[in-house]
């Protein structure tokens, strides 16, 4: 008896002590996936914003939240294999960085969520069946990037009057490219505006098509984007003061690198709200129930030295709704 006792309680002080254990184990940390076509360097401030926006929902990287970053560095060709790295780690969720990062990673799995941080347009692309209920492995937000690219075809005539014939840079390749070309196409056709569309698949394509810019005669450059043209923002920028071209871009990293203007939805913001979705889903929220987001904030952003650069005088109507005017 004394025996059967002596045993009891030492199964049950093992029983403790291994309760115990596992009450001391760590929690298991998520592992976020973060992918990007453009290179680090240009999404410097949308990273930030994204880390910001899961410090404020009480994520600390490298604490209780892991992020693997992806970056293809304007290499569309190396996504795939991004993408399919950070389906092999198992990641709980992946933040796509816009549309050609989000079809790699929707080729790559149809289980794991993901965060697309913005959008031109996620239903034209395929990627939702409806911006209310996604369905599918797949939410975040859109851009509505195609009706803006017309507005800054509308400001570039604001500030060159006797505007006469613009050259677009796109990447005919990129989800999303088409309906901004439209977009740009029926401002054009209200305005008598000729447009000479130049495709920019790769970095050797830039020089080629500022060379064919100034053979077409262009007097004024818009710039719909791409990971080539965002990777090396820098040479575009030259290149378009070179060739004194007024040029507005779709994003605000061009203008602070040296171009004349943006008008585009703040993509700090919007990364910053996709941590939000990143919080639902690691909660147990599904992707095919949170409905795509629209953006809350725009913003006109004038480069005054760009401007002088290429002798050019802003208009005070135009400079008076900028948002932000570096001098």
């Amino acid at each position: 008896m004394n025996k059967k006792i002596i045993l009891l309680a030492l199964c049950s002080l093992l029983l403790a002590l291994c309760s115990a254990a596992e009450a001391q184990q760590p929690a298991k940390i998520p592992r976020i996936g973060f992918l990007i076509a453009a290179s680090t360097s240009a999404n410097a401030a949308r990273n930030e914003a994204f880390r910001q926006g899961l410090r404020e929902l009480g994520y600390v990287e490298g604490k209780n939240t892991i992020i693997e970053w992806r970056s293809a560095e304007g290499k569309a060709d190396r996504l795939p294999g991004l993408a399919a790295e950070l389906v092999r780690l198992k990641v709980a969720a992946i933040v796509s960085g816009g549309p050609s990062t989000t079809r790699a990673a929707k080729e790559a799995t149809s289980t794991i969520p993901l965060v697309v941080a913005q959008d031109p347009d996620p239903v034209g692309s395929g990627f939702v069946a409806s911006l209310a209920r996604p369905g599918g492995n797949i939410t975040g937000l859109a851009t509505l990037t195609p009706e803006l690219s017309g507005k800054r075809l509308e400001l570039l005539k604001e500030i060159v009057p006797k505007l006469s014939r613009v050259a677009v840079f796109g990447t005919s390749t990129r989800p999303g490219n088409a309906q901004e070309l439209r977009e740009v196409e029926l401002a054009a056709e209200a305005f008598k505006v000729p447009l000479q569309h130049l495709d920019v698949l790769d970095p050797k394509d830039i020089e080629t098509a500022f060379r064919a810019a100034s053979k077409g005669r262009a007097d004024a450059l818009l710039v719909l984007g791409g990971p080539v043209l965002i990777s090396h923002r820098t040479q575009v920028v030259e290149l378009a003061v070179k060739n004194r071209l007024p040029a507005t871009y779709d994003r605000p990293e061009f203008v602070e690198e040296g171009g004349l203007m943006t008008y585009s939805v703040s993509s700090t913001d919007l990364f910053r709200r996709a941590a939000t979705y990143v919080d639902k889903i690691l909660k147990g929220a599904k992707p095919a129930d949170l409905p795509i987001e629209q953006p809350k904030k725009f913003e006109l952003i004038i480069n005054l030295k760009a401007a002088k650069q290429i002798g050019l005088t802003i208009p005070p109507n135009v400079l008076a709704r900028a948002d932000r005017v570096i001098r």
